[in-house]
């Protein structure tokens, strides 16, 4: 290829001899170079080392600026120029240019022949075009050792190495200690989207806590974690901290409780859900004094774990002693005691083709709902203990009594009885719906099952004493937690009716012969007990009405202004005031919402899509209804079960911050977690918030 001189331009292709004036003018370069002490370079022309390969991708090229001619480089296929001097400028640019320049051939014929197929949500899907991207390589590496569990020294291991270089080769993985520290980083960054949300003056939450133990680090673990609804009326549920914890006394757990409400920004906290634990009951106390914003000074801020008590009346229950469950227990003990009866006990069930999967089990005296799964695969093997009796001689020498007809009966009666209290604690131990409306029909629906039940003789002494616990706990409708009156009134298939109608049950039960009631009476008694509710929903109304007032769309529609200082008389201004008073316009949005006829009741009713739908007619009862429904009337941690594989003998080590990192990060990264925020640099523009970042990852960098 010729070259292409003018006064001010001269280009020239890389590996061509120059003619001889450009070579004395790369003499002169090169001496000056020399001569002023930098590190010798190689001729633009090549000669004395070898061209880097990068090189065939440009043409040299000389470009005259105030007198001087300087040395670029002009890619072959987009034309691009870069200085190229070798005294000044470097070759990086050159280097990275070529493998991204859209228009060189071979980039093209990668991306051509790369294509990946993207799934949608939606289950859809598109054929896109796949590149290298750093980024989501990282944050899916990441997710790996998050969401996994997997313990970081697995980033090292060679087959794990092997696996990622056949995928792509042009990974890099990083060493255990990074993925520690990075692990640290996807925490604050996480964290910090949440804080956004959670520090909101305008936002209510409720928190659930519990303690474990680790068995591998032998250190007691405090785990908190808040619900609330969204501004798109979606439930949420996040594990806020993680962390030990010395001591159980009340005072020291409320001020751990404090520190995390306080470190977290939350202004209103309107429930807190426990159990039955003393120190719990303390630790209470202690935040109501330290809390703003209390409804009713606090009196309500304790709510008792539905699973906990309904676990409590069970037990009871069933610390009464029962024969017939007594001998089946020491039956299954026989059998389960050597494996040449179990071996010959399924070899009876092979004969009579029994189609259960399951086989006998034993219980645990802690555990109630595990009485409950014996019993029930005991039914369902009836017949086979029968068959095993026949084939096992010694079976019947060696029990007090081999298990009847009769036994299997009251068996099978038990499996009915405990059925709904299995189904009670599985519908309250949900975390991704609002329960708390559900609440008082639960509780109502238990106490008609005890009703029913204690008419049986066999379980009249277990349904007595289980009707103790219930009573001490929900017998009185004066002690229940007023939120869970409000949670009723608040759904549109329920309000005032269904409280009605309870309190109209729960009287009628103490009606008896020798202490009658007459009509009028009853029905002027439901009706007072009734009103009360509503006029401690009220109170909370208006407390929410001064509260939210300023907000927009949160003004209620207004009749007018005040028209007695406008009229100039004031008995007319007096009359008119009385009229305004009087007319349905001037009803309060609460009263508007209850007079309201309530909407027919389905199965699978939305209680938030209601809501979110109608949410614009009653904007301060909707506001109500988002921090209410959202109270949980459980504590059911499900950390407790990801902790035991984050915290196991492999991970043994993993200090205190390392461990809350990786339980809440995995908590709020599952694909099953709605986001709350989705851009962290929406949050990076607050200098506050960015520069708490920095020191929390200061922080953490501590301990690694």
């Amino acid at each position: 290829m010729e070259s292409e001189r003018d006064d001010t331009f001269v280009e020239e292709t890389p590996f061509v001899d120059l003619d001889n004036d450009d070579k004395q003018e790369e003499d002169d370069d090169q001496t000056k170079v020399e001569t002023s002490g930098k590190r010798k370079r190689a001729s633009e022309g090549g000669r004395g080392r070898d061209r880097a390969h990068y090189w065939k991708h440009y043409d040299i090229v000389y470009i005259e600026k105030d007198g001087v001619k300087k040395k670029h480089a002009k890619c072959k296929y987009c034309f691009k120029l870069y200085k190229a001097d070798p005294s000044i400028n470097g070759t990086s640019a050159l280097r990275k240019h070529f493998p991204k320049c859209d228009k060189n051939p071979e980039n093209a014929m990668k991306k051509q022949n790369t294509l990946f197929f993207k799934k949608e949500f939606c289950g859809e899907g598109s054929v896109q075009t796949w590149k290298h991207d750093e980024g989501r390589i990282k944050k899916a590496l990441l997710n790996l050792f998050v969401v996994g569990e997997l313990p970081f020294k697995f980033v090292e291991n060679e087959a794990f190495v092997e696996y990622t270089n056949a995928l792509n080769g042009k990974v890099i993985l990083p060493s255990r200690h990074k993925v520690s520290r990075d692990v640290a980083k996807y925490y604050v960054d996480e964290r910090n989207k949440l804080l956004a949300y959670l520090s909101k003056p305008t936002n209510t939450v409720h928190l659930t806590t519990d303690t474990w133990t680790s068995s591998c680090q032998r250190v007691n673990y405090m785990v908190v974690t808040t619900h609330f609804i969204d501004d798109d009326w979606v439930m949420h549920k996040r594990i806020i901290n993680f962390r030990p914890i010395e001591s159980h006394k009340g005072e020291d757990v409320g001020r751990e409780l404090l520190e995390c409400i306080q470190g977290w920004g939350i202004e209103n906290v309107m429930t807190m859900t426990v159990d039955n634990a003393s120190s719990n009951d303390k630790a209470l106390e202690y935040l109501v004094k330290k809390l703003p914003n209390m409804y009713d000074g606090g009196k309500h801020f304790h709510v008792r774990c539905m699973a906990h008590i309904l676990n409590l009346v069970v037990k009871d229950g069933l610390k009464e002693h029962n024969y017939h469950i007594d001998c089946m227990q020491k039956a299954i003990r026989y059998i389960r005691h050597s494996t040449q009866r179990i071996a010959l006990f399924k070899k009876c069930m092979k004969i009579r083709k029994c189609e259960s999967n399951r086989f006998l089990c034993g219980d645990c005296p802690t555990r109630w709902n595990s009485t409950y799964e014996m019993l029930k695969i005991v039914v369902e093997l009836r017949d086979i203990f029968f068959a095993f009796e026949v084939e096992d001689a010694s079976y019947f020498w060696d029990l007090d009594r081999v298990p009847e007809h009769s036994d299997f009966g009251v068996c099978k009666k038990m499996v009915e009885f405990l059925e709904k209290f299995k189904t009670k604690t599985e519908i309250v131990s949900a975390t991704s719906k609002p329960l708390a409306h559900l609440f008082f029909r639960e509780i109502l629906d238990v106490d008609k099952h005890l009703r029913v039940w204690e008419a049986e003789p066999e379980f009249c002494l277990m349904v007595r004493s289980m009707r103790e616990k219930y009573n001490k706990y929900w017998g009185r409708f004066d002690k229940l937690n007023d939120f869970m009156y409000f949670a009723v009134m608040l759904d549109p298939t329920m309000k005032s009716s269904f409280i009605g109608h309870a309190f109209r049950k729960m009287i009628a039960y103490n009606i008896t012969k020798e202490n009658p009631m007459e009509k009028e009476v009853f029905e002027t008694k439901v009706a007072s007990m009734v009103q009360e509710v509503e006029k401690r929903l009220d109170a909370l109304f208006r407390a929410y009405k001064e509260r939210f007032d300023n907000f927009p769309g949160s003004q209620e529609a207004s009749n007018g202004e005040d028209l007695t200082c406008d009229v100039g008389n004031d008995f007319l201004g007096e009359f008119l005031h009385v009229e305004e008073s009087n007319s349905v316009a001037n009803e309060t949005e609460l009263k508007r919402y209850l007079n309201e006829p309530k909407i027919a009741y389905t199965s699978g009713f939305d209680i938030l899509r209601w809501w979110k739908q109608n949410g614009i007619r009653f904007p301060i009862v909707s506001r109500m209804a988002k921090d209410i429904l959202a109270i949980q009337i459980s504590t059911v941690e499900s950390a407790f079960s990801t902790s035991g594989r984050v915290l196991d003998p492999y991970r043994s080590n993993l200090s205190p911050p390392i461990v809350e990192a990786l339980i809440c990060t995995q908590d709020w990264v599952r694909k099953s977690r709605k986001p709350i925020i989705d851009d962290i640099d929406d949050i990076l523009k607050d200098d506050d918030i960015a520069i708490g970042i920095k020191i929390f990852i200061c922080f953490l960098d501590f301990f690694y």
